[in-house]
C-alpha cells in the first residue's frame, strides 16, 4: 500500500519523497527508467554544480521574470540550504572561482548513493520502469514490468521533468495528460546552429576566451566553443534565452579595449604584412578570433574597429529541443496553487522542471528543482494530514 505517489526519481521527485516520507507517510516513487536520476549523474560529469554562493535575493534576480513564483521556495530552502543538505548526506563541497558550488569529488554518484540510502531508510519504496499513463478518473494509471497498474494514493507529486535529454527520462510526453494546462517547450541554455565555411574547419572544437556577447540588453562574459554544427557552452548559454526569442547575437572581441584604441593600433604602418599578420601583431588576434572575424564580416570594410567590437553572428537558430541543457514552456503557474497543487486535480502536486520556468547555468537549475521538490512534498504532506483528520470527525 502506498499513502503518496511520486511521479518521476529526480531530484525534485526525490525531494519530494523525503519530505512526505519524512512526514510520516508510506511513499511510493515512480520510474519510468531502469534507474533513478540519470539528468542528474550526467550532470555530474561535468562537476555537479549543485547551486551559487549568492544572497537568496541575488539568486532571485538571476532567475529573472520566473522568480516571483518560485520566491517562497527558494527562501525556505535557497543556496545555504543546499549546501547543508548535501553536506549532511556526508558530500564536503568547494566553491568555485565563479562562486559555484561542486562536491569535491565532482561528481554526482555518491551524493545520489547516499540519498537514496536516506530514502530507504525512511521506507520510500522507489519502482523502476513504472511509466505514468494519466489517470482514469481517480485511479492514476501505470504501465509496469508487470503489466497495467492502477494505483490511487492520497496524495500525488508529479515531477516528470522538462522535454530535453529525452534518453535519461525527460521527454515530456507527460504534457499529453495535461494539454490545456501546458505552455509549450521551448529549448533553453542552448547551443545555436551555424552553416561554416570551409575555412572554418580547421578551428572547429577550439573554445573562444577573452571575449564578450551582446543579445538583446544581456552581456556575457563566458567562453564558448565553435562545433561542428555551431557554437555552444556557457558564454552562449547565458544569452540563449534572448537570441531564442530572436534578439542578434554580436561578439566584442577585445571587450577591454575601446574602439578608439583600436583604430589606433590598426592605424599603425602595416608595410608588406597580410592582413592576418597586422590584425595578429596590432590587436595581437589569435587565429581562431581572426577567422571568426572574417567567417562573419567579409569583405571587410576599412574600418574595422567597429566589427571587433561588435561581430554579428549569423546563425540558423537553436538546436534541436533535446540537446538543450533545460527547458521552459511546461505545466504553467496559473495551472497550480501556492502550494503546487493542481487546481483541476485536488491532491496532486506538481515540481521541478516541469513547471514552466527557466534557469540560467551556475545551480539555478537544481537548487529550483530540489525548493519545489521540498515544498510539493511538504504542502502534499499536509494535505494528506488534513483529508484525513477531515475524514475522521
Amino acid at each position: 500500500m502506498t499513502d503518496a505517489l511520486v511521479i518521476g526519481a529526480g531530484p525534485a521527485g526525490l525531494m519530494a519523497a523525503e519530505a512526505m516520507a519524512s512526514a510520516g507517510l508510506r511513499v511510493t516513487v515512480a520510474e519510468a527508467r531502469p534507474s533513478p536520476a540519470r539528468k542528474f549523474l550526467m550532470a555530474g560529469k561535468s562537476g555537479l554544480n549543485l547551486t551559487k554562493a549568492e544572497p537568496v535575493e541575488a539568486f532571485l534576480t538571476a532567475l529573472g521574470t520566473d522568480a516571483a513564483p518560485l520566491e517562497p521556495m527558494l527562501r525556505a530552502f535557497g543556496p545555504a540550504e543546499v549546501q547543508a543538505w548535501a553536506e549532511g548526506l556526508g558530500q564536503p563541497l568547494f566553491t568555485g572561482s565563479t562562486g559555484r558550488i561542486f562536491p569535491k569529488v565532482m561528481k554526482a554518484s555518491p551524493l545520489l548513493r547516499a540519498w537514496l540510502t536516506r530514502l530507504d531508510g525512511l521506507g520510500v519504496t522507489l519502482r523502476r520502469g513504472w511509466r505514468w499513463e494519466g489517470w482514469d478518473g481517480a485511479d492514476v494509471l501505470m504501465q509496469t514490468p508487470d503489466g497495467p497498474m492502477r494505483l490511487t494514493p492520497s496524495v500525488t507529486v508529479l515531477a516528470c521533468g522538462g522535454a530535453s535529454w529525452a534518453r535519461l527520462g525527460s521527454d515530456g510526453a507527460w504534457a499529453a495528460y495535461l494539454p490545456d494546462q501546458t505552455a509549450p517547450f521551448q529549448p533553453a541554455n542552448i547551443g545555436f546552429r551555424v552553416n561554416w565555411s570551409d575555412h572554418m574547419h580547421p578551428h572547429l572544437g577550439h573554445a573562444i576566451k577573452g571575449v564578450a556577447l551582446h543579445a538583446g540588453g544581456a552581456v556575457s562574459r563566458g567562453e564558448f566553443v565553435l562545433t561542428r554544427h555551431g557554437i555552444e557552452g556557457g558564454g552562449i548559454y547565458e544569452v540563449s534565452r534572448q537570441m531564442r526569442e530572436g534578439a542578434a547575437l554580436t561578439i566584442d572581441l577585445m571587450p577591454d579595449v575601446s574602439v578608439d584604441s583600436i583604430r589606433e593600433r590598426l592605424a599603425r604602418p602595416r608595410g608588406k604584412a597580410s592582413l592576418g599578420n597586422h590584425l595578429r601583431k596590432a590587436l595581437k588576434l589569435p587565429p581562431v578570433k581572426q577567422t571568426l572575424l572574417m567567417e562573419f564580416a567579409r569583405p571587410l570594410p576599412d574600418d574595422i574597429a567597429p566589427l571587433v567590437k561588435a561581430l554579428p553572428i549569423n546563425h540558423a537558430g537553436p538546436m534541436p529541443l533535446d540537446q538543450a541543457i533545460s527547458t521552459t514552456g511546461g505545466l504553467r503557474w496559473d495551472a497550480v496553487d501556492q502550494t503546487l497543487m493542481l487546481h483541476a486535480r485536488p491532491g496532486t502536486f506538481a515540481a521541478g522542471e516541469m513547471l514552466d520556468w527557466e534557469a540560467p547555468t551556475g545551480g539555478y537549475l537544481i537548487t529550483a528543482c530540489l525548493a519545489t521538490g521540498l515544498w510539493a512534498g511538504q504542502h502534499a504532506a499536509q494535505w494528506a494530514t488534513d483529508q484525513e483528520e477531515t475524514t475522521a470527525r
